[in-house]
């Protein structure tokens, strides 16, 4: 586990921050890259997301803070990293992908740390916002969005060796599987619900019965 965190890891994170194409190339290569580290950077953005909504100056939030549920939040981010990394994986399988499930987790992990630093400086800016100056806010959001897509776009094109062309179709196709995969949990959710309620009013049948 010590391993897992090293100081070296972490250098290598910031590197790759700052240095995608050749960072997402020796995780590749190199072995890197730290699935743990990746792990904990999606916990720390899905706390970052709610800390927005929660902490979020009412100029530019105006969500109310008592419906935000940040156990749940925090849930769904993890549910949805995995879907996403599961489609990208079963996508890149069918089109010669070389990358491993733990590089494709490294990849995407990894590509999230420029939206939790600009979220939580963007919730800490928004204390400061007067009315009429949410561009500050927006600006500092979409930066680090749209780094973070950046990031993730050069990590899926190296972890599998893509052209650019290649990587694009592979991300759109991925997203059809996220929304595959998501459809067929709602079934299958929806049919357990089903067959739990059936032996449910089968139990209460027998119980008023005997």
């Amino acid at each position: 586990m010590k391993s897992l965190f090293s100081k070296e890891k972490w250098q290598y994170l910031f590197y790759t921050v700052s240095h995608p194409s050749d960072g997402y190339y020796w995780i590749r290569h190199q072995e890197r890259g730290s699935v743990a580290i990746a792990l904990l950077l999606v916990i720390l953005y899905g706390i970052s997301f709610s800390m927005n909504r929660l902490l979020a100056s009412f100029v530019v939030n105006d969500i109310e803070p008592r419906t935000v549920n940040s156990v749940a939040e925090l849930a769904g981010v993890l549910i949805f990293f995995i879907i996403l990394c599961v489609g990208n994986w079963s996508v890149t399988c069918l089109m010669d992908g070389e990358g491993r499930m733990k590089d494709i987790v490294v990849a995407i992990g990894y590509a999230l740390l420029p939206m939790i630093v600009t979220t939580l400086l963007a919730t800490f800016v928004s204390q400061f916002v007067a009315e009429n100056e949410e561009a500050f806010y927006t600006i500092l959001m979409g930066l680090g969005m749209a780094y973070s897509v950046i990031m993730m776009l050069i990590g899926i094109m190296q972890v599998h060796n893509y052209t650019l062309g290649k990587t694009l179709i592979t991300l759109f196709l991925t997203l059809l599987a996220v929304l595959i995969i998501i459809f067929l949990g709602l079934l299958v959710a929806h049919f357990i619900t089903q067959v739990f309620g059936f032996f449910k009013s089968l139990y209460t049948e027998l119980i008023f019965r005997f």
